[in-house]
This record gives structure tokens, C-alpha cells and sequence, in this order.
């Protein structure tokens, strides 16, 4: 006969975990909230008036006063504002605004809770993927390609100069001399914008299966004149080389694509024979365990569920997800024929890995 092993439950266990759903629930709000303080400029007219009180604000954010009432609530809660009961005045310390206000670019955490607005409204859609294991399509996200290239302005627009560039330290001078470079799964464009922009003498290419992704900088192109800037929609999957370019570029785009090892075959074929790659993505590792103790681990599993693994399964791709590792991708980079790959972390950058890999 099996005799069956009593397990003595643990109170002050079972406690402090229910204590740590509770703050979760609470940071989830805020989380929320911070994006909603975000989108209306809440938090930028704050930063700018201290010892405010609920009317003035609402006023000076041109918004509703019983609506902010409530925002201020969670705000003052939550610990982020301020509030002085006596005067009825509220203030966003400096630092606090130092990471929510759109003058703390590239710290503004705000930015960032946008995606989990994102993340939710695909909900019922990823319940039903759950059983059925079918994919999503970028038309599923409530604003995917505007909150990306917000993130993406910041992350990568915003470090071009000072961090990323100088990782290829003769990348500079052949820029201004005039070279070819092509940016795959472009996005938003604002990465190719940006160095068209700063390099006249050099030719930029942005290639992206979404043509609505960079429709605002194609305008904002046209509108300054910039002949050296080409933004067009292709599936990458379907063909076998670019042409030839001496940069070629991808900023967190490789993993939730249709084909990743194909595309990164793709670009080794398309370099030329002194050409460069440089690839940003996500930082993390494929091993579970490794990533325990990275504070970011529990937001980027979240986002890889509900958009980079769907997406890709959505196209006929594997689902990688957003956590396939920074050793997958240089055993990736390997495969496509890169003899030379450097693996480089960022201090602007906690979350992504950076390669440059050569023929």
C-alpha cells in the first residue's frame, strides 16, 4: 500500500505570496496609469508645476478635472506624486520626472508601459491561441507600430551617435565619405531617417513587411527633401539577397520574423566583401534559469507570449519568442556564414544585446 506524505503547508509562505499578488496588482495599475500620464502629458506639464493643485493641473493639461482627480489618486498611492493634505497641492519630485517625462529621453520608463496597453488588447485573441496554437497579424495590436517607434527612438534613435556608431570604429568616417547601408524589419524608419539625415554623402535603404510602420517618416522624408533616404515594403522571406551594401542593420527585428535564419542568410549575402553587420536584440538567454534574477525577465516573457511568438507563428515562422538568447543568435549568425562576431553590451541599454558580425 502507498502511503501518501503529508506536506505541511507554510503559512507565512502562503502569506507572503498572497502579499506579493497584491503589489503586483497595484504596480500593474500603475504601469497602466503611467502610460495613460504618458499619452496625455500629464506627467511633462507636472514636471514643469510643483505645489499644484488639482484644478491648475487639469487646466494646464487642457484635460478633465473629475478624470484627473482619480488619475492623481493612483499617482499620490502608488507613491510617484506628492501630496501636501493641508494646501491640497500636489508635486512629481525631480526624481521621479526623471524617468516619465519626455525630456528624461532615453530614461523615460513611461515610454515602456505603453506596451503593456499593447500586450492587453490582443487578450482574448491569445486565449483563443492557446488552444487552437495558431498565430497573430500586427492588425490584431492596438497601436504596436506607434508605441515601437516611440520605444525605438529612445533605445536605439536617440544612442545611434554616442554608443552604437562607435562600436565600428572606422564607421564614421566611411559614412562621410558615402556608403550603402539597408536597415532590415526597418519599422518606423527613424533609425534610417536619423543617419540619412546626418550623412548626406551615404545611400539608406529601410526595408519592412508593414507599410503603415514608417508611412509618418516617408512623409517627414518627402517633407525635407531627403533624396539619400529609401523607405519600401517587401517580404524578406522571399528573397535571397538586397543587392550589395557595406552596413547593413537590424535593431531588435530578427527574432519574430518569418524566417530568422533565412533573413540572417539573407544579409550575409547581401554585405559587401568589407561590409558590416550590426544587429541589436534582445539580451536575455534561452536558459530559464539564467534569467531569474534579470528584473526585465518577467516584462519580456510577457511580451514574447502575447507578441514576438504569435507573430512569428502568425507568418509560418518557428516562435522563437523574444527570450531565444543571445547564444542562439550568434549560433545563428554562425550558420550564415559570419566569420567574425563580437557580442557587446551597452550601458544607455539594460535589455538588448548589440553584434557586429563580419564575412
Amino acid at each position: 500500500m502507498n502511503e501518501q506524505v503529508a506536506i505541511a503547508f507554510d503559512d507565512a509562505k502562503a502569506e507572503a505570496f498572497a502579499n506579493r499578488l497584491v503589489g503586483a496588482l497595484s504596480n500593474a495599475s500603475l504601469a497602466l496609469m503611467t502610460s495613460i500620464g504618458h499619452r496625455s502629458n500629464l506627467f511633462d506639464v507636472f514636471a514643469r508645476q510643483p505645489n499644484v493643485t488639482l484644478e491648475e493641473l487639469a487646466v494646464k493639461a487642457g484635460l478633465v478635472e473629475r478624470y484627473v482627480r482619480e488619475w492623481l489618486g493612483v499617482m499620490v498611492t502608488a507613491g510617484v506624486v506628492d501630496y501636501n493634505a493641508k494646501t491640497k497641492t500636489y508635486t512629481l519630485p525631480a526624481e521621479h520626472a526623471a524617468f516619465l517625462t519626455r525630456a528624461a529621453s532615453p530614461n523615460n520608463i513611461a515610454v515602456t508601459s505603453q506596451f503593456i496597453g499593447v500586450a492587453a488588447s490582443v487578450e482574448d485573441e491569445m486565449l483563443a491561441r492557446l488552444r487552437d496554437g495558431a498565430g497573430t497579424q500586427y492588425h490584431h495590436y492596438c497601436r504596436f507600430h506607434e508605441v515601437m517607434a516611440e520605444d525605438s527612438e529612445q533605445t536605439v534613435v536617440a544612442a545611434l551617435n554616442d554608443h552604437i556608431l562607435p562600436l565600428v570604429p572606422e564607421l564614421y568616417a566611411q559614412l562621410e565619405r558615402g556608403i550603402d547601408v539597408a536597415d532590415v524589419g526597418c519599422g518606423a524608419g527613424l533609425a534610417m531617417l536619423e543617419l540619412a539625415r546626418t550623412f548626406p554623402a551615404s545611400r539608406f535603404t529601410g526595408v519592412d513587411l508593414c507599410e503603415e510602420a514608417f508611412a509618418e517618416t516617408q512623409r517627414t522624408a518627402t517633407l525635407l527633401q531627403l533624396s539619400n533616404l529609401t523607405l519600401r515594403t517587401q517580404d524578406l522571406s522571399k528573397i535571397q539577397s538586397l543587392g550589395k551594401f557595406d552596413l547593413i542593420t537590424a535593431f531588435d527585428a530578427v527574432h519574430d520574423q518569418k524566417d530568422p535564419q533565412g533573413l540572417l542568410n539573407l544579409v550575409f549575402n547581401s554585405l559587401a566583401d568589407n561590409g558590416v553587420f550590426l544587429m541589436q536584440d534582445i539580451g536575455g538567454s534561452r536558459d530559464l534559469e539564467t534569467n531569474i534574477d534579470n528584473p526585465f525577465s518577467p516584462l519580456l516573457y510577457t511580451l514574447s507570449f502575447m507578441h514576438c511568438t504569435p507573430i512569428s507563428i502568425g507568418q509560418g515562422g518557428p516562435g522563437l519568442g523574444t527570450m531565444w538568447g543571445v547564444e542562439t543568435e550568434q549560433e545563428f549568425l554562425s550558420v550564415a556564414g559570419f566569420s567574425l562576431v563580437e557580442t557587446h553590451r551597452l550601458p544607455h541599454d539594460p535589455i538588448n544585446a548589440y553584434f557586429l558580425a563580419r564575412r
